[in-house]
């Protein structure tokens, strides 16, 4: 397996990982996957990453600004998804830990994530990434009609201070 940037020809392949992602209900609350125009002003640039295997697409993850402001310059979401017939092999860890590594060299100081409580693979990817929980986020928002929890993850660079 090799970890590379994701670059905009991966679009198509990681469009089908997110909407796999989605089909679930318990990844997002998006209802649909973006254009590849909206995706892209909506993510950082620089932190996008593939996890690849002769040839075929397994995972991706990414960074989301949480504000425009300027005294959050350093602090990103985080988005990690791994192809359903992947998962267990360790490649959203792997995906996880490259993206942290490319977040400090861009003097990003914190990730945080929010994670449907039954996610429990995302859950303990993050944990062994160094996140640590902060709390539930009850009811923070409906998702088919039903109000949905998450759980608040955030992981503090001990080399940006």
């Amino acid at each position: 397996m090799k970890i590379r940037n994701l670059l905009p020809s991966d679009w198509d392949s990681v469009k089908s990982i997110y909407e796999k992602g989605i089909a679930t209900d318990n990844a997002t609350f998006q209802t649909s996957a973006p254009s590849w125009e909206e995706w892209d002003s909506s993510h950082l640039g620089t932190c996008r990453v593939i996890a690849e295997e002769n040839g075929s697409l397994l995972g991706w993850a990414a960074l989301t600004p949480v504000s425009s402001r300027c005294v959050y310059a350093g602090v990103a979401e985080v988005s990690v998804y791994v192809h359903p017939e992947q998962s267990g092999k360790g490649i959203g860890l792997a995906l996880l830990e490259a993206l942290v590594t490319l977040s400090e060299a861009e003097g990003i100081w914190t990730l945080q994530a929010d994670i449907f409580p039954e996610n429990i693979g995302s859950l303990r990817i993050h944990e062994k990434a160094g996140f640590r929980t902060l709390g539930v986020r009850e009811k923070i928002g409906k998702q088919n009609g039903v109000w949905r929890d998450t759980v608040l993850l955030e992981r503090r660079s001990n080399k940006i201070i």
